[in-house]
């Protein structure tokens, strides 16, 4: 990963997803040949937020664009995560 995209991953995870998001969507509408990674790292930005949807789709597009990306495990992990539920709890 170059050391815009390092910086861009720091930025998520000091919580200055705003800005890294803007940033991402920069790489991503340049198409510089690190798209696959943006993407990922923007499904991340969604994810601290929160936007489950926003992740997947994200991810979707990485693995789209790079089938052996890091987005492949992270999709399934949110995956794995959106399909937890304790039945139990449903009748408390």
């Amino acid at each position: 990963m170059n050391e815009v995209l390092e910086n861009i991953k720091s930025m998520i995870n000091d919580g200055n997803i705003a800005e890294a998001k803007e940033a991402l969507n920069t790489i991503i509408k340049e198409n510089t040949g690190d798209t696959d990674k943006a993407y990922y790292l923007l499904g991340n930005a969604c994810r601290k937020l929160g936007d489950w949807q926003g992740a997947l789709n994200n991810y979707q597009e990485a693995i789209s664009l790079n089938p052996d990306s890091p987005a492949k495990e992270a999709r399934a992990m949110v995956m794995d995560i959106l399909n937890f539920y304790n039945k139990d709890m449903f009748n408390q």
